[in-house]
């Protein structure tokens, strides 16, 4: 008698999950039928996320809501839902998804993982100081081309703080400043030299595209002089193919999460404030009427037909929006001239036939990392 009450109240229990999930507070779009307490992760293929939502888009159209356990997850697929709500209605997107481990880590401080009045503060204190540094200036222009040296000789080798300080509601304590000094340096670096490798390992496959880049190279820089991001005008398929290095490898297939900021009316559906939202840049930088074979990597896809570098309002590699990635100036500035600075000295060689090269992604369920490769250096 115990064990059938037990059950009838475990029962009961995930009977009533299922009714929150399906009738809380809301207009939810609609959605595949989640499960109790596991929701709709048995449907869901955590190895490629991405094919997963596209596969439920072609059902649910493109706004959707998918469940993680018990928590509804809106997704966006599709550069017109990705635009509207990132772009037109930015301010209600802007707040940051559920990241548990990042806010216990940070302790809910730094940048890409606060919200509010924090994150704002924070945000416009860190592009201040940036800017103060150099970003877009000249100034920061000659650091990076002195680090391109750098990484140049490394390859050879191979063969206001004080105004806040009796404020104790600040958001300027040690803590979220050195938590915002980690966001920075770990969202500059790591992303940079994970596409910066990427493009390599591309390069060494398609070794038609790295000629033409290295003719590009000769023809406007030459062998001595050192490159420039005035150069880039003057350089229109070398600035294709950084642009499609970018769209090709889908750094971060489905963005950070985000949340919407108040209760939100969106394409009709009354979305909660809190709910967290699910961006598919994939659906974005894949679009195939924007990008025709976007699973190709093709230059040709920023370049019109007399050869100009052609700009496309689905590139959004560093997303778009209020949350948009902060240093985007510096890393584009970084991967101009990191991979002229390199293709002007050396010539890459692969160990192995291009055509046995494999590109495939290695994802780890945040960002799209290259596989494991050996190339050769040799010097121009």
């Amino acid at each position: 008698m115990d064990l059938v009450v037990v059950l009838v109240c475990v029962s009961s229990l995930l009977l009533l999950s299922l009714w929150k999930q399906s009738h809380g507070k809301g207009k939810l779009p609609p959605g595949p039928t989640p499960l109790p307490i596991i929701g709709n992760s048995l449907q869901i293929n955590f190895k490629n996320i991405s094919k997963s939502l596209s596969d439920f888009s072609e059902t649910y159209g493109p706004v959707f809501t998918i469940y993680f356990g018990m928590k509804p997850r809106v997704v966006l697929h599709g550069y017109e839902a990705v635009k509207e709500a990132l772009l037109d209605q930015g301010e209600d997107f802007s707040g940051r998804g559920h990241f548990p481990v990042a806010e216990r880590t940070n302790k809910n401080g730094g940048i890409v993982f606060s919200n509010g009045k924090t994150w704002k503060n924070i945000r416009r204190f860190s592009l201040m100081t940036l800017r103060n540094f150099g970003m877009g200036k000249r100034s920061i222009e000659e650091r990076v081309q002195q680090e391109a040296r750098t990484l140049v000789e490394e390859l050879r080798k191979t063969n206001d703080m004080m105004k806040e300080k009796h404020n104790k509601q600040t958001e300027f304590t040690t803590e979220t400043l050195v938590a915002t000094v980690n966001d920075l340096f770990g969202a500059g670096t790591e992303t940079t030299s994970t596409t910066l490798r990427y493009g390599l390992l591309l390069l060494l496959k398609h070794p038609e595209v790295r000629d033409k880049v290295q003719k590009e190279i000769h023809q406007v820089i030459g062998s001595h002089r050192v490159p420039c991001m005035q150069d880039r005008g003057n350089m229109p398929y070398t600035d294709a193919v950084v642009h499609e290095i970018q769209r090709y490898i889908n750094l971060l297939p489905s963005n950070m999460l985000h949340s919407v900021t108040r209760d939100v009316n969106f394409r009709n559906y009354l979305i909660p404030k809190g709910t967290t939202i699910l961006i598919s840049l994939t659906s974005v930088l894949h679009n195939e009427k924007e990008f025709p074979n976007p699973k190709t990597f093709d230059p040709g896809h920023f370049l019109d037909k007399s050869g100009n570098f052609k700009k496309s309002d689905y590139f959004m590699a560093f997303s778009a929006g209020k949350r948009s990635c902060l240093g985007e100036g510096v890393a584009r500035m970084e991967l101009f001239l990191f991979l002229t600075s390199i293709l002007q000295k050396f010539t890459l060689k692969p160990l192995v036939d291009p055509k046995d090269i494999d590109v495939t992604a290695v994802k780890n369920g945040l960002i799209s990392v290259p596989p494991p490769y050996q190339l050769c250096f040799i010097p121009v």
